[in-house]
C-alpha cells in the first residue's frame, strides 16, 4: 500500500489530477478508495501508513473534496455524520437544500 500510495504522489507532484490538468473519470473511480484512504475513513490505516506524509495526494484528495458535486454526492444516501450532510433519499435537486436530516427532523411529529 505505501509503495502504492507513493506511486500515486509522484504522479500527482507532476499533474494536477491523476490524467493531467483536467479532472476525468480515473478520479472520480480512484478517490473513493485512495482519497478515502488519505483521508483516514478506511480501515483505520491512516497512521500506519503516514497518509499525512503524502502531500500531493492529500492535496488531490481536497481538490476532489472541494467540488461542489462531489459534495454533494457524498450526502446523497448518508446515514451517518452531521444531519446537514445527510440525504438519505434523492428524489431532486432541490432536496439538497429541502429534505437533509437537520431539517426532516424538525418536520417528524
Amino acid at each position: 500500500m505505501k509503495r502504492q500510495l507513493d506511486v500515486l504522489d509522484r504522479r500527482l507532484a507532476e499533474n494536477e489530477y491523476l490524467a493531467g490538468a483536467d479532472y476525468t473519470i480515473a478520479d472520480m473511480a480512484v478517490f473513493p478508495w485512495y482519497g478515502g484512504l488519505a483521508k483516514g475513513w478506511q480501515y483505520g490505516a491512516a497512521e500506519f501508513l503516514s497518509v499525512q506524509d503524502y502531500r500531493n495526494v492529500q492535496r488531490w484528495a481536497d481538490a476532489i473534496l472541494a467540488r461542489p458535486t462531489v459534495k454533494r454526492g457524498r450526502m446523497v444516501n448518508r446515514t451517518s455524520g452531521d444531519p446537514s450532510e445527510q440525504l438519505r433519499e434523492r428524489h431532486d435537486a432541490s432536496d439538497f437544500e429541502t429534505r437533509t436530516q437537520d431539517k426532516l427532523v424538525g418536520q417528524q411529529s
